[in-house]
């Protein structure tokens, strides 16, 4: 069960692998299916084992009944804070019993001992319906609801029912993160400036002005997730990756992918493939590089391996001097909630609901998300908009999460069925472009990075997933952190750290073992990587873009600010 709070860098990201789970309501995945019937059958399978677990429990409650319990939260739970919870002998108690009730029921889901795919799954139904029945969420008992009302005056009731009101009117039904008006595209979120130097059915490109009197002569083109908007790579000043990296000197440009609607519902992986080597051609002629560096994140890493592949496989492999590949999951296998909620049945009826509307709503997805995290993604909301009556602090990554995307039905159905049938794995089992997809076949060096807390890429994945690529120079890098902390992570975080080595032939556990461990970002390490292999140094263009791709606007551009 999750009690620690997390930063709030770790508690957005992307939603590229929960394509089936995210068309499926929240209140049909809490539903009793085979996999409660299995835990259900496992466990009368241990008479003994839960009449003992319940003796323990009845124990516990009596104990605390009595005063003579010294149960205690975790450190790291933050719910229990106020001083009440401790000094009044009521809260105290309740406290005391959710506590225990909570540690049997952990108890007892370990003795079911189920396999992986049913304990992720139970895992999903356990942690909400545990964190859910906390007394915490209770605005009738939490010191924290009662001390707002009596400071307000009773507006922080009113207030609170508001907000619950606004956030069940539409999706997603949760707590809102963010207030939607608390940043601003363009000007207090995405603000490195550059321009659109080219703009297509699918995608604007932007190139980033320099900010070196020389810039390195291999360019840098940034490939983001397809159901996410692009600016998490330029967040904020002091934190945006982009805003770095051209201080370093790098060429960079990036793909702002459209918003799609229904009448794009045809758009598949193909298309998007397309599009990628578009951009790439693009950046060729605008730089006159023979190549560029590609880095790619979350679902765009996914497609771009696989448009390296297709590249590679025409004879055109040149044009990739270097892969990066962010939180990307090639291997599917055993990668988290995503594939443990996967089957056959629930693929088909995820295909059939986008289908229907010609797109995968984010909306959607970042619900599902959501309830992924229930304590820190949920009820921390919830007790703060409703029970308190206050606004959620602003904070930029989560505007940006919030600042959701459709995905296309068919890039949806591609998505899914790759990952139901894990076909990255196993050459020529997909396509791209009509050639088959052969990973091994991807021989420029490789810069691969995994987020140690990532529940939605874990890194273990990540890792097999490095090892399906045909590099000979395949450097793997592990940072801290979760899924969008791992990225958005720039030098100066005495906290920070990162484990760095190249590929190798064992376990993802053997490489943890031997990696060297580093303190403070990646982003050097990166920079300096990419250095290596970015030629000669030349002088910064005084102008962006090229002739037949004249600038047309500032960025961030139009894509980005469609809804």
């Amino acid at each position: 069960m999750i009690m620690a709070t997390l930063h709030p860098e770790e508690l957005a990201a992307p939603l590229d692998l929960l394509l089936t789970s995210a068309t499926k309501p929240f209140a049909r995945r809490m539903m009793p299916d085979q996999a409660w019937a299995r835990m259900a059958a496992s466990l009368a399978t241990q008479p003994g084992t839960v009449l003992e677990r319940g003796k323990e429990l009845a124990r516990e409650l009596g104990s605390i009944a009595a005063g003579d319990c010294d149960l205690a939260p975790q450190r790291a739970d933050k719910r229990f804070s106020d001083p009440a919870w401790q000094q009044n002998p009521v809260l105290h108690r309740i406290m005391q019993g959710y506590l225990a009730a909570s540690d049997t029921a952990e108890k007892l889901f370990s003795d079911a001992d189920l396999d992986w795919r049913d304990e992720a799954r139970m895992r999903f139904v356990f942690d909400n319906a545990i964190e859910g029945l906390a007394p915490t969420n209770n605005p009738l008992i939490s010191p924290l609801g009662w001390k707002a009302m009596i400071d307000t005056g009773g507006l922080s009731a009113v207030r609170g029912l508001k907000a619950f009101a606004r956030d069940m009117m539409s999706s997603p039904r949760v707590p809102a993160m963010v207030e939607p008006d608390a940043y601003t595209v363009g000007e207090t979120v995405a603000v490195t400036k550059g321009a659109v130097v080219l703009q297509t059915r699918m995608f604007e490109l932007i190139q980033y002005a320099p900010q070196t009197p020389t810039v390195h002569s291999v360019p840098l083109l940034m490939v983001p997730p397809v159901i996410n908007k692009y600016y998490i790579m330029d967040i904020a000043p002091g934190r945006s990756m982009i805003e770095y990296f051209v201080q370093q000197g790098q060429q960079v440009f990036a793909i702002s992918w459209r918003n799609p609607q229904a009448r794009h519902k045809d758009w598949d992986v193909n298309a998007y493939g397309a599009a990628i080597i578009e951009a790439i051609d693009a950046v060729r002629a605008i730089t006159g590089a023979a190549g560029t560096h590609l880095m790619a994140s979350c679902s765009g890493g996914i497609i771009t391996a696989m448009t390296a592949a297709h590249l590679a496989e025409t004879g055109d492999g040149d044009k990739v001097a270097s892969l990066t590949l962010a939180v990307t999951v090639l291997d599917q296998d055993r990668a988290g909630f995503a594939s443990a909620a996967m089957s056959d049945r629930a693929a088909q009826a995820a295909i059939a609901t986008s289908a229907r509307k010609g797109y995968l709503d984010g909306k959607a997805m970042a619900e599902m998300f959501a309830w992924l995290r229930p304590t820190d993604l949920v009820w921390r909301y919830w007790v703060n908009n409703y029970v308190q009556g206050r606004s959620p602090a602003a904070f930029d990554v989560l505007f940006w999460n919030a600042d959701t995307t459709r995905m296309a039905a068919a890039l949806h159905r591609d998505m899914v069925l790759m990952g139901l049938n894990n076909s990255l794995v196993t050459p020529g089992a997909a396509s791209m472009l009509g050639t088959p997809v052969d990973l091994s076949k991807i021989t420029c060096d490789a810069y691969v990075i995994g987020g140690i807390a990532d529940h939605i890429s874990p890194w273990q994945a990540t890792y097999r997933s490095a090892k399906l690529l045909g590099s000979k120079d395949n450097r793997y890098v592990l940072s801290t952190s979760g899924h969008i902390a791992a990225l958005v992570n720039p030098p100066g975080n005495p906290k920070a750290s990162y484990r760095i080595a190249q590929v190798q032939d064992g376990t993802p556990e053997q490489w943890l073992a031997e990696a060297e461990k580093s303190s403070d970002s990646w982003w050097p390490d990166y920079v300096a990587w990419l250095a290596e292999r970015s030629g000669d140094d030349v002088e910064a263009p005084r102008t962006l873009g090229a002739e037949g791709f004249v600038a047309t606007g500032p960025a961030p551009g139009t894509y980005v600010l469609q809804k």
